[in-house]
């Protein structure tokens, strides 16, 4: 059913030249002045030397705008493992009612092993469950690719200093995608809490409606035979081996343990993102969490989650506090009566010595309480770059050969953050504060809790 697109001779001739100028940042910024726009097209032509070779692994759910967003490129390979995935983007691209054929000639894979060695690509998006990312990142920045990972960056929080570290290494442009961190409210709550519109800040506080899919529950015990459109060795990937069941994939994969990482791994990326950035955050001393009932196999309906963070320059300690399933922080007087906390999604407070800030999910329509002050509060210059998308960002990084806002050192070190609280949730009967060393990464007060770090791979998996 895998079949490769025929290139001709002289597409091959021109994809070779082509790559004589993005085999690597700096001959990909060279490239771009060698051949102008201008010379080549008139307004909005792109010439093929500006144009990235893009391979997108998994075509379903987020995939599918990854793809339409990295679409300016040449899209090349589309890999998923289930067939029916594949052919709901090939008709639907996108939820749009008549066919387009924009995606016919790119090569369709099962296997991203096998993308990656057969198609000649510069840069990789992954949009898989959480379990696969790391491999599927590791294994194409091994080969010299960019990749952009859809969050959370990983499984695990080895993986995530894993992946960091080769991409350093490599000098490769990396990005997850965490779209609200390119969105104005996250900029703004920057420019406001760094030119102390609240004063110190000594809290945070994040929620989510999360999870809106199963938890708590026992894996089914069903084995109902393995759909011939699905690659299920492959999907399951790097995880335990367990039989095939529609309770895992496509969708409700991100309840279990084995593949998901729960409701903080789900949306911490976009709302723990906030006080991450506008606090310069890095890593927290400690981390406690507490929640409702949970299994062997699944995630708890609700949990709370404190870290505890050191002083960052000017910046004193402070205290954030992540909260799921219906579970809120306490309302500050200074929000008006009837006015919503965040928005249906979830949101986050910033609490400081001269009032507070509130933001909904992405960081949207921040605002500065009490209202006196948000109306006397004398706004500063604009001093973070925009962002055009977190897409458009990443791709354009790439061509210049400049860092991305989000690459693997910013987002790894929030993606360790998220998953040390699930760590501690793992822990709760210990009745301990897991005290964290980020250099060594192991809890020195609970060596039980450090064999959460990491997984052990299913044979025939690796980084």
């Amino acid at each position: 059913m895998t079949t490769r697109r025929q290139n001709s001779v002289d597409q091959n001739k021109a994809s070779l030249t082509r790559r004589q100028f993005i085999g690597s940042t700096a001959g990909a910024a060279a490239g771009f002045m060698i051949v102008p726009r201008r010379v080549l097209g008139g307004p909005g032509y792109q010439a093929p030397s500006d144009t990235l070779n893009i391979g997108c692994v998994g075509v379903g759910g987020k995939g599918t705008s990854d793809i339409q967003a990295a679409s300016t490129e040449n899209i090349v390979a589309l890999c998923d493992v289930d067939d029916d995935q594949m052919a709901k983007f090939m008709v639907n691209q996108g939820n749009k009612p008549e066919y387009q054929p924009k995606y016919d000639k790119a090569a369709k894979y099962r296997d991203f092993r096998k993308m990656l060695e057969k198609e000649k690509l510069d840069a990789i998006t992954v949009s898989t469950p959480d379990h696969t990312h790391a491999v599927i990142a590791m294994t194409a920045m091994k080969m010299g690719k960019h990749v952009l990972v859809q969050k959370p960056l990983t499984h695990t929080v080895k993986e995530s200093r894993l992946l960091y570290e080769e991409a350093k290494k490599r000098n490769l442009v990396t990005q997850m995608g965490n779209q609200g961190h390119a969105g104005e409210g996250a900029r703004l709550v920057c420019e406001w809490i760094w030119d102390g519109a609240i004063g110190d800040v000594t809290e945070a506080h994040v929620w989510t409606n999360r999870p809106i899919w199963p938890q708590a529950i026992d894996a089914p015990t069903e084995i109902p035979s393995v759909p011939p459109t699905l690659e299920w060795d492959i999907w399951l990937g790097p995880a335990p081996w367990r039989p095939y069941h529609p309770a895992y994939e496509p969708f409700n994969w991100r309840g279990w343990w084995d593949f998901g990482t729960g409701a903080v791994g789900d949306m911490g990326a976009h709302l723990v993102d906030q006080p991450f950035w506008a606090l310069k955050l890095h890593h927290p001393l400690t981390v406690q969490a507490s929640s409702s009932r949970f299994t062997k196999d699944s995630y708890p309906i609700a949990e709370v989650i404190t870290y505890e963070f050191g002083p960052r320059g000017k910046m004193p300690p402070v205290k954030m506090v992540w909260y799921d399933g219906g579970l809120m922080p306490p309302r500050p007087a200074s929000i008006p009566d009837g006015r919503l906390m965040g928005d249906d999604g979830g949101g986050v407070l910033f609490v400081g010595t001269k009032g507070h800030i509130i933001c909904s999910t992405y960081g949207a329509n921040p605002r500065i309480l009490p209202e006196s002050l948000m109306q006397s509060y004398k706004r500063p210059e604009k001093t973070i770059p925009r962002s055009p998308g977190i897409m458009e960002e990443w791709v354009a990084a790439i061509k210049a050969g400049k860092k991305s806002t989000t690459d693997f050192e910013y987002s790894g070190a929030l993606t360790e953050t998220m998953l040390l609280g699930n760590i501690a949730l793992r822990m709760k009967d210990a009745k301990t504060v897991l005290k964290w060393d980020y250099e060594k990464m192991e809890f020195p007060n609970l060596p039980e809790a450090n064999k959460w770090v990491h997984k052990e791979y299913r044979q025939g998996w690796s980084l």
